[in-house]
């Protein structure tokens, strides 16, 4: 393995133990039987718009449509979301975020405040800002070659 080849490694590396450490963290914020992974939905609809189909959310995901089956109908059982008969295809529906969801969604990420605050007090908050067009090409080149 070349330099560069170890350097995109470690750059990808660094960003899963990221991810890890940044989930725990939110994770110990969130009610009780919410789990990341549910947020993740609320926080995709919230941004992207709801009225997608189960199976339009579990490939945005890369999840397989039953693993998404599942977290919708834990959102749908604690009334963040709401299933409806497709419009016009009769064997699918579509989900919508109820106002329930959306609070979530606010509260979940004001839960975050402090340690964010306290991370952006100790690392300085411009180290954020100058880092995110980098992260946003990297999540944009991969999102557009998910076949690759």
């Amino acid at each position: 393995m070349n330099t560069e080849d170890k350097s995109l490694f470690q750059f990808f590396n660094e960003i899963g133990i990221i991810n890890q450490l940044s989930s725990a963290l939110f994770q110990a914020r969130l009610p009780d039987g919410l789990h990341v992974s549910h947020f993740a939905v609320l926080n995709h609809l919230v941004r992207l718009g709801d009225e997608k189909t189960p199976l339009a959310i579990a490939n945005a995901f890369q999840v397989p449509k039953t693993t998404m089956t599942h977290t919708l109908a834990v959102l749908e059982k604690r009334y963040f979301i709401r299933m409806a008969p497709h419009e016009t295809d009769g064997r699918s529906k579509v989900v919508f975020l109820t106002d329930a969801g959306r609070q979530m969604q606010r509260d979940a990420i004001s839960s975050m405040d402090g340690p964010l605050r306290q991370m952006a007090d100790d690392l300085g908050a411009e180290l954020f800002t100058e880092l995110l067009p980098a992260l946003e090409r990297v999540r944009t080149y991969l999102d557009t070659h998910r076949d690759m």
